[in-house]
């Protein structure tokens, strides 16, 4: 019996877990991306993009108190992760991912970062550099 889930959209063969290799979890991390990466302005996001010697790209999500409430700043965080999970040919391999969100981003809902994220494909890949 298959499992019921609370999503919509079609099954995908591949799993679509994020796992703790798939996160920046050190500061060290975050900064070495913010510091040397390339960065890509969004709507409601600043997008900061460092390729990694790893075989995984890795997330990292960074929401201020400027940005909202707690429930506010987790809702983002909860919205981009699935986008990630579910998505991950909009994203660049071996690559860390920082998301900053931006004031007025406590609305934006899954399909909405979709599309924003679709609009953004072509800057977020390597080759984008120069």
């Amino acid at each position: 019996m298959p499992r019921a889930s609370g999503t919509t959209g079609a099954p995908s063969d591949k799993p679509q877990r994020f796992r703790g290799r798939d996160r920046l979890k050190k500061r060290y991390e975050f900064r070495r991306a913010q510091l040397s990466g390339r960065r890509i302005h969004t709507p409601h996001f600043l997008i900061v993009v460092q390729p990694n010697a790893l075989q995984n790209t890795r997330l990292g999500i960074t929401v201020t108190k400027k940005v909202g409430s707690a429930v506010e700043r987790n809702r983002i965080k909860r919205v981009v992760r699935e986008v990630f999970r579910r998505n991950r040919e909009l994203f660049p391999a071996s690559h860390d991912l920082v998301f900053i969100a931006k004031r007025g981003s406590t609305r934006i809902d899954y399909g909405s970062l979709l599309s924003e994220l679709n609009r953004a494909a072509k800057k977020l890949r390597p080759e984008a550099t120069r």
